[in-house]
C-alpha cells in the first residue's frame, strides 16, 4: 500500500522554463534592438527573400521637427506590421524610411531660434539661413531614427531617404523640368491661401480650421448709381429716391478692395422704405426678400422672439418693408451701378462698382447680394475677371495695405495687419470710417463660423490674390483628357482601405483649384525658370539638363544669379531672362518621392509602382493628393495600387491631443515605462481606419492582454522543456488534439486573410482570443493533468507536447509582427542555439499548419456543456462547499452528450472527480465521497484514502496502490 503521507511533488512534471512572466520589456528591448543592429537583421532579411514576389509600401514623409508623437507610432508600426506580414507570407517587402526637410514646418522653427536671439532672417544671407535649416532637420531626423528603431520598426535605417539628400533635390527640379517642357506650368495671379505671419502662400493641407464665435459681421450700403433704363430701380432714381444695396460680410478688412456686388439672378429682391433707426429721413434699401427680416434684426438692434413688439423700430421696419415694397427679379439688376462708400477718397474709390450676376450667390445668411473683391476670393476672382476687372495686389505680404493705397495705407497711423482684431473689428478704423461715411447700417463681433488657420503658426490666413506658378487641372494633354481627368480616371482604379477615402480623395480632386506651386520662401527646391520679358517662360532641355547636374552637384544653393550665365548657355542672352526667385511647395517635393525613392535605383531592392501607400486620413488632401498629381502629370497614373488610411488617436475621453490641453500621450516615455511592444499591441488592436483613443486605462487593459499573451508563451515554453519529438513520434492523435489542431488551421487562414486585408485589429483579437479562450482557458486547462501526471512514455502527454510544439511554431511567428521583441525573447528562449548562429525569429516565414478532421460539431457541443457545468459548480466553489472542480460529482443531461463519449472523457474535460448522466435538463453537481489522490489531486474510486495514489500515477511513480 502506498505511503499516504508521502509529499510527490517531485515525482510530477511540471512545466520548466527560464522564460520570466515579468517582462521587463524597458530593460530588455534595447538589447535585443542592440542586436538586431549587430547582426545585420534587415539585410539577413532582404537576403533570405531575395527573388520572391515583391511588396513595396512607399513610406509618406513626416517632417523632421520634433521628436516623435503618438500620431508618428501608430503609423510607423502599421507600416512595420505590414511589412512584417507580407515578409511573412514570403513575399520581398523591403522598407526604406523617408523624411520631408525642406519647407516652413522646418523654416518656421529656424525662425522661432533667431526671434529668440533677436535676430531678423531677412538680414542672414540666404545660404547661411538654408544651412541652418539643414542642420536642424538633420538632427531631427537623427532623432526620429532612434525613436522609430526603439519602437522596433524594421528598416533600411542606415540609408533612408531624405529629401534635402542633393540627389533628391535633382530629382525634383528633373520632375519640374518635365512640367515645364510639357507646358504644364503657368504664371498667373489668383487669391491663394496666405499667411500673414508666415509671408507665404499655403497649400490646403497646410491649413486648418477652428470654430470662432467672435467674428466680426457687418452690413453695409452701397448707394445706387443708376441702372438699366426704364427698370424699377431707374425709374425709382428718375423720381428722386436715394437706393442703397445692402452687403453683409464676416471680413470688413475687405471692403478697401470692393470692385463690383454680386446678385442671384433667380432671387427675388425686394426695394423698400424703412424708417431710419437714427430718426431723419427714411432710405430706400435694396435686400433679398428671404432676408429682410434678419437684415432688419441686425440694424435695429432687436430680436424676434415670439412676436414683433408693435412698438420698436423692428415692427415698424417691417411694416415698411413687407407693406407695399417693389418687387425685383434679380435679373432686372443687370446693368445696376452703385457707388463705394468711401468714394470721397477718389482715385480708385471714385468709379462707380458694376452689379454682376454670380450663381454663387445664395438666400442662406446676409441680405443676398455680395461685395466683390477680387484680391481676396476665389468666386470674386472667376466673377470679375469674367467682366474684365483686374485685382489690385492692395495687400501685402505681412498683411497691411500697401504703401500708395489711398485708404489705411501709407502713413495711416491706424494702419495694421488687415486680419488683426484691432483692425478688422467692430470698432476697428474700417468700421469706424464707414460708420462716419454714414454706410455702416449695423455691426458686430458674435459671428459663428469655421476659419482657417496655420496649422504651423497658428495664425489666421487670407486669401490674398498674388502673382504665382500653378499646375492647370483642366488643360487638355497631349495624350488626351487632362490632369484632373486622368486623377479621377485613378482614383477609380486605386483600390482604398477603408472605401470612403476614394469618395473623401475624389470629391477634392474633383473640385479642387488648379495648383499652387510657388512659395515665397528660402527653404527648399527652387522654381528653377527662366522667364522673358513676356511673362513666357524658357523651354530647353539642355539648359534644364545643366540646371539639373548642377543641383545634383550642389544642392539648391547651385540655383544663384551668379550662374544664370552657366545655366542659360551660348544660346541666349541673359539679360532677356529674369530667374524665379520662388521655391516649390513641399508637398510637390513630397509628391516626388516616388521618383528618386522607387526609381533612382539607389535602392535596388524597391520597384515602381508601390503596391500600397500608408497615412492618417488627411493626407487625402496632402501626400496622397499630391502623388497622385505629379505621377499622373508625368506617368499618366498613380504611383500606388492602395491607399490605405488611419483616424487620429484620441484621448481617453475621445477629445483630440493637445499640448495646450495636457492631454498627449508620449510615445517616447511609454516606451520607457512600459515597452514598445505593448505601444505595439495598443497600435494594432484598435479600429485605425476611424479615430481610436488611448489613455492610462485603454493602456492597462492593454498591458493585461500583453500578459496573458506572455503567459500563453511561458506556459508552452514550459511544456515543451526538453522535447525534440515530432508528430510521428506522438502515435493516434486523441480528438481533443485534433479539434484544436483544426481551430489552429481555421486561425491560420482567417489571420493570412487578415494580414493580407491589412485588417490589424482582427488579426491581434482573433490571436489573443485563441490563446485566452481556446488554449488557456480550455486545451491548456483540460491537459495540465496529462502534461504534469502522465509518465514521460504516455502516448497522450506525448501527442499533447507534440501539438505543443506545432501550436508554439505557429503562434511565435504569428505573433512577431505584433510583438516584435517579446517573440525574439521566446524564440531565443527555446532555440538560443539559433542566436548564437545570429539567427531571428523575423526571418521565419509564415508557418506550415498540418488540415486535419475533426468532428467540428461535436467539439462545440461539448464545449458549451462544459461552460454549463463550469457555471454551475461555481456556486459551490464560492460557498466553499468544495474548493476545487476536482471535488465535484457532475450530473449532465444525458442529451446534451454526443454520441460516443465517454463518462470518463467528459470528465477529464470537465476536470470534475466523475460524471454521470440523468433524464433533467439542469446540470446538477454535488460533493465527491472518494479519496484524493496525493500526486494528481483527483478524487477517484480507485483512490483507497486520501493521500493515496491512483492507478495512473501509482504505475507512474512504480508504488503499487490497493483497490478499494
Amino acid at each position: 500500500m502506498a505511503d499516504s503521507k508521502r509529499d510527490y511533488k517531485d515525482t510530477v512534471f511540471l512545466p520548466k522554463t527560464g522564460f520570466p512572466m515579468k517582462a521587463g520589456l524597458p530593460q530588455k528591448e534595447p538589447g535585443i534592438e542592440a542586436r538586431w543592429r549587430e547582426i545585420g537583421l534587415y539585410e539577413k532579411l532582404r537576403e533570405a527573400r531575395a527573388g520572391r514576389e515583391k511588396f513595396i509600401l512607399h513610406d509618406g514623409p513626416p517632417y523632421a521637427n520634433g521628436d516623435m508623437h503618438i500620431g508618428h507610432a501608430l503609423n510607423h508600426i502599421l507600416k512595420d506590421m505590414v511589412c512584417r506580414t507580407q515578409n511573412l507570407l514570403g513575399k520581398d517587402a523591403p522598407y526604406v524610411p523617408g523624411w520631408d526637410c525642406h519647407g516652413l514646418p522646418i523654416e518656421w522653427k529656424v525662425e522661432e531660434q533667431y526671434r529668440k536671439k533677436k535676430k531678423n532672417k531677412d538680414e542672414v544671407p540666404a545660404r547661411e539661413f538654408r544651412a541652418e535649416c539643414r542642420a536642424y532637420a538633420h538632427k531631427w531626423v537623427d532623432t526620429q531614427r532612434e525613436q522609430l528603431k526603439r519602437l522596433g520598426i524594421m528598416g533600411d535605417w542606415d540609408n533612408p531617404y531624405l529629401t534635402m539628400d542633393f540627389q533628391a533635390e535633382a530629382t525634383i527640379v528633373a520632375e519640374l523640368c518635365k512640367f515645364a517642357e510639357a507646358g504644364n506650368l503657368y504664371r498667373g495671379s489668383k487669391p491663394v491661401m496666405w499667411s500673414p505671419v508666415e509671408k507665404t502662400a499655403l497649400a490646403e493641407a497646410e491649413v486648418e480650421y477652428e470654430d470662432l464665435t467672435d467674428s466680426p459681421q457687418i452690413d453695409v450700403a452701397f448707394e445706387v448709381a443708376e441702372a438699366a433704363a426704364g427698370s424699377v430701380i431707374q425709374n425709382l432714381l428718375d423720381g428722386g429716391a436715394t437706393i442703397h444695396a445692402v452687403i453683409w460680410t464676416t471680413t470688413p478688412w475687405t471692403i478697401p478692395v470692393n470692385q463690383a456686388i454680386a446678385y442671384g439672378a433667380d432671387i427675388s429682391y425686394h426695394v423698400f422704405d424703412a424708417p431710419d433707426w437714427t430718426h431723419e429721413n427714411p432710405h430706400y434699401f435694396l435686400v433679398a426678400e428671404e432676408l429682410i427680416h434678419p437684415f432688419l434684426e441686425r440694424i435695429t438692434g432687436e430680436r424676434a422672439v415670439g412676436h414683433v413688439n408693435p412698438d420698436g423700430l423692428l415692427f415698424k421696419a417691417l411694416q415698411c418693408a413687407l407693406d407695399e415694397p417693389w418687387v425685383i427679379k434679380g435679373s432686372d439688376l443687370a446693368g445696376t451701378k452703385v457707388r463705394h462708400p468711401m468714394r470721397h477718397l477718389g482715385g480708385f474709390y471714385a468709379t462707380p462698382r458694376p452689379m454682376l450676376e454670380g450663381d454663387f450667390v445664395t438666400t442662406d445668411s446676409g441680405t443676398g447680394l455680395v461685395h466683390m473683391a477680387p484680391d481676396h476670393g476665389e468666386d470674386d476672382f472667376e466673377l470679375c475677371r469674367e467682366h474684365g476687372i483686374e485685382p489690385q495686389f492692395a495687400v501685402m505680404d505681412d498683411g497691411r495695405y500697401r504703401d500708395d493705397w489711398l485708404w489705411l495705407g501709407g502713413a495711416d497711423e491706424r494702419r495694421r495687419s488687415v486680419i488683426n482684431k484691432p483692425f478688422n473689428a467692430p470698432d476697428g478704423p474700417i468700421c469706424n470710417d464707414l460708420r462716419e461715411a454714414g454706410a455702416l447700417l449695423s455691426a458686430s463681433a458674435d459671428y459663428e463660423h469655421s476659419y482657417p488657420h496655420s496649422w504651423r503658426s497658428k495664425a489666421k490666413v487670407i486669401y490674398r490674390c498674388t502673382p504665382q506658378w500653378f499646375v492647370p487641372m483642366d488643360k487638355d494633354l497631349p495624350e488626351g483628357g487632362t490632369l484632373r481627368s486622368r486623377a479621377m480616371s485613378e482614383i477609380e482604379r486605386v483600390e482604398f482601405i477603408p472605401a470612403k477615402g476614394q469618395n473623401r480623395i475624389g470629391s477634392m480632386v474633383e473640385g479642387r483649384p488648379d495648383w499652387v506651386l510657388s512659395r515665397q520662401r528660402a527653404w527648399g527646391v527652387p522654381i528653377t525658370l527662366f522667364v522673358r520679358k513676356d511673362g513666357s517662360y524658357l523651354k530647353d532641355a539642355a539648359v534644364n539638363h545643366r540646371i539639373v547636374e548642377a543641383v545634383r552637384a550642389d544642392g539648391v544653393d547651385a540655383w544663384e544669379k551668379a550662374r544664370k550665365a552657366e545655366f542659360l548657355g551660348a544660346d541666349y542672352d541673359p539679360d532677356e531672362f529674369e530667374m524665379v526667385t520662388d521655391i516649390l511647395d513641399v508637398w510637390f517635393d513630397s509628391g516626388c518621392t516616388h521618383a528618386f525613392v522607387l526609381e533612382s535605383g539607389r535602392w535596388p531592392d524597391l520597384q515602381w509602382p508601390a503596391n500600397l501607400y500608408l497615412e492618417g486620413s488627411d493626407q487625402h488632401r496632402g501626400w496622397f493628393q499630391s502623388s497622385l498629381l505629379q505621377s499622373c502629370a508625368t506617368r499618366g497614373r498613380a504611383p500606388y495600387d492602395q491607399v490605405l488610411t488611419h483616424g487620429f488617436t484620441m484621448d481617453a475621453k475621445g477629445k483630440k491631443q493637445s499640448k495646450s490641453l495636457g492631454n498627449t500621450t508620449d510615445p517616447v516615455k511609454m516606451m520607457e515605462q512600459t515597452g514598445a511592444d505593448i505601444i505595439r499591441l495598443w497600435a494594432l488592436s484598435v479600429d485605425f481606419t476611424e479615430d481610436h483613443r488611448i489613455g492610462d486605462e485603454i493602456i492597462k487593459g492593454v498591458g493585461d492582454q500583453y500578459r496573458r499573451l506572455r503567459n500563453t508563451f511561458r506556459y508552452l515554453l514550459g511544456a515543451l522543456d526538453g522535447f525534440i519529438g515530432d508528430m510521428s513520434d506522438s502515435g493516434e492523435i486523441p480528438e481533443l488534439e485534433l479539434y484544436v489542431l483544426s481551430l489552429l488551421s481555421e486561425l491560420d487562414g482567417k489571420l493570412r486573410n487578415a494580414a493580407e486585408e491589412y485588417d490589424f485589429n482582427t488579426y491581434t483579437r482573433l490571436l489573443v482570443d485563441f490563446c485566452n479562450e481556446d488554449l488557456s482557458a480550455f486545451f491548456f486547462d483540460i491537459r495540465k493533468d496529462t502534461l504534469y501526471c502522465d509518465g514521460p512514455e504516455s502516448t497522450a502527454r506525448n501527442a499533447y507536447r507534440t501539438v505543443l510544439d506545432l501550436l508554439f511554431h505557429a503562434l511565435v511567428r504569428y505573433a512577431a509582427p505584433v510583438l516584435v521583441f517579446t517573440a525574439e525573447e521566446v524564440w531565443q528562449t527555446r532555440y538560443p542555439e539559433d542566436g548564437e548562429q545570429d539567427g531571428s525569429v523575423h526571418l521565419l516565414e509564415w508557418p506550415s499548419v498540418p488540415a486535419v478532421p475533426s468532428d467540428r460539431a461535436k467539439w462545440e457541443k461539448l464545449r458549451s456543456l462544459r461552460e454549463r457545468v463550469t457555471e454551475a459548480i461555481e456556486p459551490l466553489r464560492r460557498d466553499k462547499v468544495i474548493r476545487s472542480s476536482n471535488e465535484a460529482i457532475v450530473t449532465v443531461p444525458a442529451d446534451a452528450v454526443p454520441e460516443g463519449v465517454s463518462d470518463a472523457l467528459l470528465a477529464e474535460l470537465f476536470i470534475t472527480g466523475t460524471v454521470t448522466r440523468g433524464q433533467a435538463d439542469e446540470v446538477r453537481v454535488s460533493k465527491s465521497t472518494d479519496s484524493k489522490c496525493g500526486r494528481c489531486w483527483r478524487l477517484l474510486p480507485d483512490v483507497p484514502e486520501d493521500g493515496a495514489l491512483c492507478g495512473r500515477c501509482a504505475s507512474v511513480v512504480g508504488e503499487e496502490t490497493v483497490s478499494g
